[in-house]
Order: C-alpha cells, then sequence, then structure tokens
C-alpha cells in the first residue's frame, strides 16, 4: 500500500486526496461533454461552478453523515467534527449532501434537475471507483478476516492493518471499486444515449449502487451500525426499493412524450 504519494517536509500528498483530485478534474470532463451533448442551458464556467459547489455539498455531507453516526465519539471531541484528514466519510451522506446542493444550483439556473442528473450519473460513480482505489492505497473502508487466495494483508500501520495485523483480510475497496467501474460502463456504453424519460440514468446508478453496496457491506469491518443493523445496508435496501418503484411507476425506461418527471425532487 502506498498512502503518502511525497512528501516535502510536513507538506504531504496522500494517495487519497489525488484520487478526489482525479475523480473531479475526469468526471468534470465527462459532465461537460455530457452537459453540451444533451443541450442543456450551462455555460463551461457554470458547469464548473456546478461541479465545485456539488463537491464540497457532497463531502460535507458525507462528514455529517459520517459524524451522526459515531456522535458518543465526537461529541466528547468535537474539534475532531471537522478532520476530515483523519478519516470518516460516507458516501450515502455525500450523495445526500451533493444532491441537496445540486439541485438548489440548478433550481436557481432554471435548469431541470432530472435532466442534468443524467449527465451527472456516470461521473459520480466512476468518481467513486476512484475513491476505492484510493481507498485501497490507504488501507481503510477495509472488510474482515478470509481465507480466500485473494485475501490481503495490509502493512501494520494502516488502518486495517492496525486491526488485523498479518492477517489476510477482504479487499472490499477493490470489490467495490469494480462494481463501481462494470455500473459506470452500463451507464456510460449502453444506457446514456437512448431515448427515455429524464431520471432513468440517474435512477439506475441509484439502484444498481445500492444493491452492489449491499452484499459488499456484509463483509466490511468498519462499518456504520445503528444497533445491530449496518446502517449501509439498510440505506442501500431502501434506496433499492424506493429507486426501482420510482422507475417502475414513472416507467423511465420508455421514450419521453412530453414531460417525464418535473424538477422537482
Amino acid at each position: 500500500m502506498w498512502p503518502v504519494l511525497f512528501k516535502i517536509g510536513p507538506f504531504e500528498v496522500r494517495f487519497y486526496g489525488l484520487m478526489y483530485v482525479v475523480a473531479i478534474v475526469v468526471g468534470s470532463v465527462l459532465i461537460k461533454n455530457e452537459v453540451k451533448r444533451k443541450g442543456i442551458g450551462l455555460k463551461e464556467e457554470e458547469v464548473m461552478d456546478f461541479v465545485i459547489w456539488s463537491v464540497v455539498g457532497g463531502i460535507v455531507g458525507a462528514r455529517l453523515y459520517y459524524v451522526l453516526f459515531n456522535w458518543q465519539y465526537y461529541s466528547r471531541v468535537p474539534l475532531e467534527i471537522p478532520a476530515i484528514w483523519h478519516g470518516g466519510l460516507a458516501i450515502h451522506g455525500g450523495i445526500l449532501g451533493g444532491v441537496a446542493v445540486a439541485y438548489l444550483y440548478l433550481k436557481r439556473k432554471h435548469i431541470p434537475f432530472w435532466k442534468m442528473a443524467d449527465a451527472v450519473a456516470p461521473a459520480i460513480i466512476l468518481g467513486q471507483a476512484f475513491g476505492r482505489f484510493g481507498n485501497f492505497m490507504n488501507g481503510d473502508a477495509h472488510g474482515v478476516p478470509t481465507t480466500l487466495p485473494w485475501g490481503v494483508v495490509f502493512p501494520q500501520e494502516s488502518i486495517a492493518g492496525r486491526e488485523f495485523p498479518g492477517i489476510p483480510i477482504h479487499p472490499t475497496m477493490l470489490y467495490e471499486m469494480t462494481l463501481n467501474l462494470f455500473i459506470f460502463l452500463v451507464l456510460w456504453f449502453v444506457l446514456r444515449k437512448r431515448d427515455h424519460k429524464d431520471g432513468f440514468v440517474f435512477a439506475t446508478y441509484l439502484v444498481l449502487y445500492s444493491a452492489g453496496r449491499f452484499f459488499v457491506e456484509a463483509l466490511r469491518a468498519d462499518s456504520l451500525m445503528l444497533g445491530p443493523f449496518r446502517v449501509a445496508q439498510i440505506v442501500s435496501l431502501a434506496i433499492v426499493v424506493a429507486g426501482s418503484a420510482i422507475i417502475w411507476k414513472k416507467k423511465l425506461w420508455l421514450k419521453e412524450e412530453k414531460q417525464g418527471l418535473s424538477s422537482t425532487l
């Protein structure tokens, strides 16, 4: 594993942070192309503003979500709440935060939310794939011990290595990275250019990711818990049910006739 890319004196660049930068840069290019292809009325500089604000909303949402489910700890050390460099970002909170900020930005610009959501969905899941590779290099978001031949022994200085020193564990971050790349390929090469109602690509992203996350989460060693239940599994199951119901009820896979989903949530 290679958590620190390089270090100059007290200044260091971590691999996980690099993956965030790569995700933002690559995602911005994909979103710009989709905005242009779909004829969404945003200028190039407005697309970048949209990306930046959505990322900020996603990071804040991811942190607040994580802190909420670890409040017993953070209530004792409140100065740690903003210390995201110490770890602690939850993807479901990131999605909620990013979507909330994106909705407000698009409403201000009078841009249909669901049409833009379809343009953004492939970039989101690809960014999540980059992020999981960052988790692997950092040795976090790790799994439980395994006897399977692809189990990974993480360095003892990593989070996974400290919890399971010298023990092969499930590389759950790579499982999810593979899942995310598969979903990206489906969205980008199969769904995005087909005729369908606005919201279909984004809803499909949510359903596919949540279904896969439900199973990967069962192998995680660092899950957020709500009593005896894994929070990510509860949320994932709820998203699968709700997303599937919306796709079915609105028949989102059909061609747009006049107007699909409204621009309101």
